[in-house]
């Protein structure tokens, strides 16, 4: 039963730096995590509170948009506005946006969640490398939330990656520096304090360094790079690539996806960035009767659970690291650029 007369005391501090609007939020929020306010109890009209407190009615009107974006109040036409979240209100709030669902990226939300900790709240957004979707979600919610954590990787109309182009750019500058959090590629972005990144040139090329007893044996390397795809991969990963197999005088190839019915040939290591690609890969080393491991070495990029029970040897971030490294510089209001680890994992397919 929705209650309709409800009232609570609300203190506004005229001398305080903090806008009124933001005063609004934050009483009324306390009013909620403290019990004053409870589900489906009605809220001062606009009107009411703007002229108790002699504010501006455009004041008042922010501060309850900001509330009903959080899904903290909902307008019901014709009555007002009516708390819908009992729950204790979080004290850090935080809009996650990836580009991507693919397990990797949920393994690095996953670790944030689990290292945020219960008293916060976390709204996850995928934007599917959209550029126009992720400005609407930017412009959605910019000033709604504590901290914003962003993955930047966009896609082209010819399906190519690109990190930040001058929209994107103009888009996160309206978050305030202390607000913003980077994560998995920073490549134009400046104005961050908290990143924890990969360097996608220097990670495969000195994971690749790591391996290289085993990786020398082989007589050709063949990596297997989308030139385009839904979700591209930066060309960072190609050009170290290029650089490990010159540097160390090694044969190398480059295709575009792994054929129904590609060439292999003993010595051959091939190194894949898609699932399917891996997928059909080891297929074809079976059917043609090939010893994997042995005759024909694979190398995956990014780990996964799977290819870890499968004994898939990868070259991969640090996917949980870089999401407890994110929440633990939130939690303790720590800045600073990382560069997430970076490694060779050897396993049973080289």
């Amino acid at each position: 039963m929705i209650d309709e007369g409800v009232s609570f005391s609300m203190s506004l501090s005229e001398n305080s730096r903090i806008p009124k609007y933001k005063q609004i939020v934050d009483s009324i929020i306390d009013s909620i995590s403290t019990g004053k306010l409870q589900m489906d109890q009605k809220l001062p009209s606009i009107n009411m509170l703007s002229e108790e407190f002699y504010l501006s009615r455009d004041t008042v009107e922010k501060a309850y948009n900001i509330l009903k974006k959080r899904k903290i109040i909902t307008p019901i036409r014709g009555k007002g506005y009516y708390v819908t979240r009992t729950k204790l209100i979080a004290k850090v709030n935080v809009l996650f946006l990836i580009n991507k669902l693919s397990s990797y990226k949920m393994r690095i939300y996953n670790s944030f969640i689990n290292n945020i900790g219960g008293n916060s709240q976390t709204d996850l957004h995928i934007y599917h490398c959209d550029q126009t979707l992720f400005l609407n979600l930017i412009d959605k919610y910019i000033g709604v939330y504590d901290y914003y954590v962003i993955m930047p990787h966009f896609k082209t109309d010819n399906l190519t990656h690109f990190s930040s182009g001058e929209s994107v750019l103009q888009a996160i500058n309206k978050i305030p520096k202390e607000k913003l959090v980077i994560l998995d590629n920073n490549k134009g972005i400046e104005d961050s304090i908290i990143e924890v990144c990969q360097d996608y040139e220097n990670d495969i090329y000195g994971a690749l360094k790591q391996g290289i007893e085993k990786i020398s044996r082989y007589n050709k390397l063949i990596l297997i790079y989308p030139e385009s795809s839904v979700y591209p991969y930066p060309r960072r990963i190609l050009n170290g690539f290029k650089r490990f197999c010159v540097d160390s005088g090694l044969e190398y190839e480059i295709l575009r996806e792994v054929y129904d019915d590609i060439v292999l040939k003993k010595g051959d290591l091939f190194i894949t960035i898609e699932e399917s690609d891996l997928v059909s890969l080891v297929k074809q080393i079976r059917d043609k009767d090939f010893e994997l491991g042995r005759e024909i070495g694979v190398i995956s990029y990014n780990d996964t659970p799977l290819k870890e029970l499968l004994g898939i040897t990868v070259i991969s971030t640090d996917f949980k690291v870089m999401g407890a490294t994110a929440a633990s510089m939130i939690l303790n209001k720590e800045s600073g650029k990382i560069k997430n680890p970076f490694n060779f994992i050897d396993r049973n397919s080289i």
